[in-house]
Order: structure tokens, then sequence, then C-alpha cells
């Protein structure tokens, strides 16, 4: 059977972005506040939250998830208990972590969006500073509730004889979750590399083009028939920087090295070579625009890569030299290459992936290789535009099936201590709900909760 849990598991490793999204929803709409559904503490849960969080979970989970507004206000009442307490309990979050975050979802919304002035308007915000400061609100509660969840439960451990006593119990209720194929990769990259003569017919054309725009020529139609970004039809080349946004090291730099107006030199960042020009100044912020031109790499040198690519595949096929040997004499790709071409799960940090999670074209390549097997090899580009060909290897392979006690070891290891800091949380909060303020709504006094947050209601 798959997983057969309660909403509240369901909801727990995902609420905190499920909430983001909607606060911000809720707070750039502005939406009429109908009344407030509860108050614990000093904190306040509005009619309007409800509805717009349920809905939330309901779309990014895909319909798996089906709440009723009673389960939403249970959920968002605990993460408010525990924001209370982790004031009580002189909890902090400090500036540098909350910033942190904030940028971590900055760059979730950019990539999701494509541009986060799409963000910005999407959610109705005036500009991205507005955003980040609603963004703060949210991520400085979220890791407040965080740190006082692990408070809770930082010496909560299991031993070998819980975890197995776990298992058998799932197993005698029908209840054993089903684990998803998971896999193990690893990977051999040759980079089309730029001739210096092209960088320098790169480095020259930009210096040409801040010329003639010096001379009076229009930054943005200099930008629309020269530059590389992906971008500059809808903006222009023209963005709103601040030293905490996601741009890359170079690009913040260099905006807030020029005065208004001015046109840069050519400088270079890992997407190619760029001139700048600053267009005005907003506080911290800085509005900018850009000109981004890549180094070509001819037909031909692609071709001859993808021929030592392939023959580099035919001597690891014929025994003549292992994968790892090849890595390590081949490989262009820094980063795996230290890690004998291994490619690590940007999500977890490890080297699992799971299958069906992988992007559909990856997918597509490695979804019916057997432990061993290589891919063909296969033109790529990073995110860059630094193109290249690989090959894969598949290292490991489990299929979709039922847990196991020896075989799955530490993934019921992990749901086992999971459900136990669930228990601690659940018997804190009991005890915490006592001795806080708490005030429930007309509309939702008659929810049948599973902790007493009606107590007020029961004397």
């Amino acid at each position: 059977m798959l997983y057969k849990t309660t909403i509240s598991k369901h909801i727990k490793s995902t609420l905190f972005f499920f909430l983001t999204l909607a606060t911000l929803s809720v707070s750039a709409q502005k939406v009429k506040i109908d009344g407030v559904a509860v108050v614990v503490g000093k904190n306040i849960v509005l009619d309007s939250d409800i509805e717009k969080f349920k809905q939330e979970v309901e779309l990014r989970s895909e319909g798996k998830i089906t709440i009723t507004d009673c389960e939403m206000l249970e959920e968002l009442m605990q993460q408010k208990l525990l924001a209370h307490h982790a004031v009580v309990d002189s909890v902090v979050a400090s500036d540098a972590e909350v910033s942190s975050r904030v940028e971590r979802s900055i760059q979730y919304f950019a990539q999701q969006y494509g541009d986060i002035d799409k963000v910005v308007k999407a959610y109705g915000f005036n500009d991205l500073e507005d955003l980040k400061k609603e963004l703060y609100t949210v991520q400085e509660e979220n890791t407040l509730i965080e740190k006082e969840q692990q408070k809770i439960t930082e010496k909560i451990d299991v031993t070998p004889e819980e975890v197995r006593l776990y298992f058998n119990g799932l197993k005698e209720k029908e209840e054993l979750p089903q684990f998803p194929a998971e896999v193990e990769m690893a990977q051999i990259v040759l980079k089309a590399i730029p001739t210096n003569k092209e960088e320098e017919r790169i480095v020259n054309k930009l210096l040409e083009i801040k010329g003639e725009i010096e001379d009076g020529s229009s930054f943005r139609m200099k930008a629309i028939i020269n530059s590389d970004d992906p971008g500059v039809t809808s903006n222009g080349g023209e963005y709103t920087v601040t030293k905490e946004s996601s741009f890359i090291k170079e690009f913040k730099e260099m905006a807030f090295t020029l005065d208004i107006g001015q046109v840069s030199k050519p400088f270079k960042s890992e997407f190619g070579y760029h001139i700048m020009q600053l267009n005005s100044i907003k506080g911290n912020t800085r509005v900018a625009s850009h000109i981004l031109m890549q180094p070509k790499v001819p037909d031909d040198e692609l071709t001859k890569l993808k021929e030592k690519a392939e023959s580099i595949k035919k001597e690891i096929e014929e025994g003549k030299i292992t994968f790892e040997e090849a890595v390590a004499r081949y490989s262009q790709d820094q980063e795996t290459r230290n890690n004998k071409g291994k490619i690590v799960n940007p999500s977890t940090g490890e080297s699992k992936f799971e299958l069906t999670r992988l992007d559909p074209a990856f997918y597509a390549r490695v979804n019916e290789l057997k432990k061993g097997e290589l891919t063909e090899v296969f033109y790529d580009e990073n995110r860059s535009g630094e193109k290249m060909f690989k090959f894969i290897i598949m290292q490991d392979k489990t299929e979709t099936h039922t847990a196991d006690l020896v075989g799955d070891y530490e993934k019921i290891q992990q749901l086992a201590l999971q459900k136990k800091k669930e228990e601690t949380i659940t018997k804190w909060s009991k005890e915490k709900i006592k001795d806080t303020y708490i005030k429930i709504g007309n509309d939702f006094r008659k929810c049948k909760f599973q902790k007493n947050w009606q107590k007020e209601i029961n004397k």
C-alpha cells in the first residue's frame, strides 16, 4: 500500500512552502478581511487566509491532498502556537538566517517564472523591495517555528528495536509504504571551449558597441540587436539589482560601481562577456541594463568534440579503461570530476534521485538503463550557455517496491524518527495549549479538532 497517513503528515514536510506562497497572495492582493478565525497568543489567522492556504495546498499537491477548513485551521493554529512559544522561549531568528531564506525564495520564484520582475507582477507587489519585505516577515516566522521544533525534539532518537517495532506495526496494519524507483548516476563531460581569438573578437565588438552608445545610440536597441540574454526581447536587457538579489557576483558588483548613465568596460562572467549601463539609483536598489555576448564555437569543433566523447565511451565499453579512470583523465566538469563523476541531487545533497522526478528529457535518456549501462553521447548546455557533450553511466538502480526492513533501513529509520518527533510535538502542544491564550471565532467553534484548542468553550 502507498503511505496511509493523516493529513498532517502529508502537509508537514511542505507546509512552510505552501504557506509562503499563499501568504504572498493574501498580502499582495490585500484580500478583504472577513474576520478573525482564531487568535493564538499574539498571532492571528484570518478567515480569508484559511481558504487561500487550503486552495494552495490542494493546487500544489496536484489534488493529492484535500482538506477541510477545520483541518487547515488546526494546521495553522499549530504553526502559530510554535511561533508564539518561540518568542516566549527567546528563540532568535538572525537577520543572516532570514535573509538567506528570503534569497533562496527569490531564486526559486525567479526560476519558476523565468524572471523576478514577473514574480513581482504576478503577486501584485509594487516592486522587488516590497516583495522582499513580505518574504522577510514570512521567513522570519518560519525560522522561529523550525527552531522551536528543533528545540522540542533535539534529544529525540530511535533505537534499532524501535525501528523494528515501527516497521512491524506498519506491516501488521498493511500500511507499509511503497518506495519509488531510485537511481545513482555518474557522468563524463567534455566542454566546448572557445578560442582566445574568439574571446578577443567578442571583447572588441562590445568595445565598439560601448563607443556607439556613448556617442548617442540607444542602449536598448543595441541590446535587442546584439545581446545573447534570452530576456532581452521583453525587458531590453534592463534589470533591478540589489546586493541581496540572485544575480551573479560580477553583475551585482558592476551595478554598484557605475555612476548613472555610465557604460562599463567589457567584463566577464560564467555567462560570457557583458557591458552595462546604470540607469537609476533607488536607495539600495540599482536599475541597470546590460548586453551579453557569448563566444561561439564552430560546428566543426563541436563535431570533433562529439567524436572524442564517443571514442572515450567506446574505450570504456571495450574494457580498455574503467569509467572512473576516464573521469579522472578526460572529464571537464569540475564538480563531478572531483567526485569520480557522481552526480549529486541538488535538492537533497545525496547521490540518489527519484526516477520519476527527473527532468522529462533526462528521464527519457536513463529510464531504460540497467546497472552498469551507458547512455549515448548527447549534447547539452548549462544555465550559462556553455556547450558540452556528455554520457552517463547507471551506477545503481532500485525499482519501485514495498518497504523492506533490511534494504530500506535508513528510510524506515527516518520515518520512525519523524513519527516519534511528531508525537513529542503533539504532547508538547497539548501542554502548551493549556496556558496559551486562544480565541476561536464563532464560525469554527463547531470544528472537531484533534487537540483541545476549544478549551474556553469546553469549560
